[in-house]
């Protein structure tokens, strides 16, 4: 079991070190002013320097995803953790409770590893938006990024709760 954690957990390693790499490479084509914000149609209305912009996103795909899998990690270990699961009596009994937090442990990793792509792919199209005059969100690619990242999202949950559900017998 701990080889699902660590490979899950080594798989968003190289993801956050992968998009940071990502962000850095395709910001240097961006204007020195970056349209960064856009509203339902796509036209642009907020703006803000390249490099403030470069940072921010570095910052944003780095540590959200980072705080997302991290901080329960941290709180998950800790013996008086509040943990909701399906049959939680049967999964954190003493016998099965360090599996069942490696499980834990996985889940979080895979779904910070989501972020990392869903954020990585939001900035994509923020660097694809400002090859336009005047910048310009593509409303068809951003929708379908949401739509992609919540259904994954909404299987990422099936999945746990899943997982869970059942007590062998």
């Amino acid at each position: 079991m701990a080889t699902q954690r660590s490979g899950a957990s080594a798989m968003f390693v190289i993801l956050l070190a992968g998009a940071a790499v990502f962000i850095w490479l395709t910001s240097g084509g961006l204007p020195e002013i970056v349209a960064s914000h856009f509203v339902a149609s796509g036209a642009a209305n907020g703006f803000m320097p390249r490099r403030f912009y470069v940072g921010f996103m570095l910052v944003f795909v780095v540590a959200l995803p980072s705080a997302l899998v991290f901080l329960p990690a941290a709180n998950l270990n800790k013996p008086n953790a509040r943990i909701n699961l399906p049959n939680r009596e049967y999964w954190l009994a003493p016998e099965r409770r360090a599996e069942t937090l490696e499980v834990l442990h996985a889940y979080m990793a895979r779904i910070g590893s989501m972020l990392v792509i869903f954020l990585s792919y939001v900035h994509w199209l923020v660097v694809r938006a400002n090859t336009l005059v005047p910048p310009r969100m593509s409303k068809p690619w951003i929708i379908g990024g949401l739509v992609v990242f919540g259904v994954c999202t909404l299987l990422w949950a099936w999945a746990l709760v899943g997982r869970f559900r059942d007590v062998p017998q």
